[in-house]
């Protein structure tokens, strides 16, 4: 939709409100889009990483339940603006951030995207690699490269995988759509059929699902179960932190706010919570079947053998791809071309988004399960709650859901701010992440020792940043100038 006033720094096609006759996502395409997302690897090892905590198997899933239907809340207010107003997240920031001021929560959630989106490529490139050395009889290993911390084979299989992305990227968002839509079905399937093969050959899902928690009474952990609670559920939301902030991305192609709500409601947390089911049981029967747990589903399909492995490793590339196309690289695509408008358009967003997975060296990230989880998933939400906060807090509060569309697109305009900076927005954003700041600089190891307070607030980090910066925003857009 081309707006006449639009100002070339600030307006391209792709960042340019949805017309309506291209609003044809029905809720149909909502589900399968979640779907498609939900079943991937690292919903799969989630739960086991809880597990790991001291949880049972059905505590840690009914965390992951419970993290998806809080996290679906945020996820359906942001999705109502891409639905009525066809705009995608970067241009929803300018109300409340200012059309500079934008820039900065837009590159903090993109370098996030890019964080996961190496992830999910790395896991792809896994299951080629493994796939490969089933069929060549392990003729891709060798020594580990000191510098990359992994041999060759491992790096030519990520980048193969990487390349397949570019295709699709080349292809625009539709394309990505049209995966999501026909993989879905073809994603339940594998997952209940290897379900219904780890009970088969267990005789049942075995120990781990037997375990009793350990924070229950004469228990190790005996009475540290809500600490552990509150990071599991912080974690939970943190996982989908990223989509709850840019889901407008998608929901501006909705043909109605039902469509978009119902369609994520069926698709995003019974799902999640199947599929964590799913990696626990599974991993629990291999317990019995293979003397050892197997978190990782590619471990465990190359030690399924022959055409089985074949299979299940297809599935995983599949899954990955899903999840890495449709979370991980449309959201950044948009923020970076913000970033420059008339110079940067999604595709090439798309590319440079790439380029930075591949920089990041993502197989460093996934370590541990402790270095995933309360590094990782919590320590970038305790950046993005506080975006979120803002964003809702404005979009819903201060402009009761109604935006001048067209001055979103103007330099100078009525959310111009000062000098393209909206400062509450900005300021608000700060208040909201420094409570967390030095619970998380103790946890990554760059403090030795904090108060105990502070190690308690980073445990709900997207939480405490969401309705501190939400509050401070409306307390200091209401002290600020009107807008014209």
């Amino acid at each position: 939709m081309k707006l006449e006033t639009a100002d070339p720094a600030l307006w391209n096609e792709d960042l340019a409100p949805v017309a309506a006759a291209d609003r044809t996502w029905d809720w149909k395409a909502f589900a399968a889009l979640w779907v498609g997302m939900v079943v991937c690897i690292p919903t799969y090892t989630l739960a086991g990483g809880l597990i790991s905590s001291g949880l049972s198997a059905m505590q840690a899933v009914g965390v992951v339940l419970l993290g998806n239907l809080i996290v679906l809340v945020p996820m359906l207010l942001t999705g109502h603006a891409g639905a009525k107003h066809g705009l995608p997240f970067p241009v929803l920031l300018r109300s409340s951030f200012g059309p500079r001021g934008a820039q900065i929560p837009a590159l903090a959630r993109a370098l996030v995207a890019c964080g996961w989106f190496g992830i999910n490529t790395w896991i792809g490139g896994s299951a080629v690699y493994v796939a490969l050395n089933i069929l060549s009889h392990d003729a891709l290993k060798g020594s580990v490269i000191p510098f990359l911390g992994i041999d060759l084979g491992q790096f030519a299989c990520f980048m193969v995988f990487w390349a397949v992305h570019l295709v699709f990227i080349s292809k625009g968002i539709h394309a990505i759509k049209g995966l999501e839509k026909w993989s879905a079905p073809f994603l339940i399937v594998m997952g209940l059929l290897l379900l219904g093969w780890a009970y088969l050959k267990a005789d049942g899902f075995g120990p781990m699902m037997a375990k009793p928690s350990d924070f229950g009474a004469g228990g190790p952990k005996q009475g540290q179960l809500l600490p552990t609670l509150a990071t599991g559920l912080t974690a939970m939301v943190g996982f989908w932190a990223t989509m709850a902030l840019n889901i407008c991305d998608f929901t501006r192609f909705a043909r109605t706010q039902k469509d978009q709500v119902v369609g994520q409601s069926i698709g995003l947390p019974v799902p999640m919570a199947l599929f964590a089911f799913i990696g626990v049981a599974v991993t629990s029967a291999t317990v019995v079947i293979y003397g050892e747990p197997i978190w990782n589903p590619v471990d465990l399909a190359a030690k399924l053998g022959g055409v089985g492995s074949v299979v299940a490793l297809l599935a995983v590339m599949v899954a990955t791809l899903n999840v890495n196309l449709a979370a991980n690289l449309v959201s950044p695509a948009y923020d970076i071309s913000n970033l420059a408008p008339s110079k940067i358009s999604f595709k090439t967003g798309g590319y440079i988004t790439a380029l930075i997975g591949v920089a990041i060296m993502p197989w460093k990230l996934m370590q541990t399960a402790a270095t995933y989880i309360s590094t990782w998933l919590v320590g970038y939400s305790a950046l993005l709650g506080p975006i979120a906060g803002v964003l809702i807090a404005d979009y819903f509060i201060r402009r009761k859901t109604e935006l001048d569309v067209p001055s979103l697109f103007q330099m100078g305009g009525r959310y111009y701010g000062k000098g393209g900076f909206n400062l509450a927005g900005v300021i608000a954003v700060i208040i909201g992440v420094a409570p967390n700041l030095p619970g998380f600089l103790h946890t990554v190891g760059l403090a030795s020792n904090v108060p105990a307070i502070f190690d308690t607030l980073f445990t709900g980090a997207w939480f405490v940043g969401f309705f501190l910066a939400g509050g401070a925003y409306l307390l200091l857009a209401a002290m600020a100038p009107k807008e014209a």
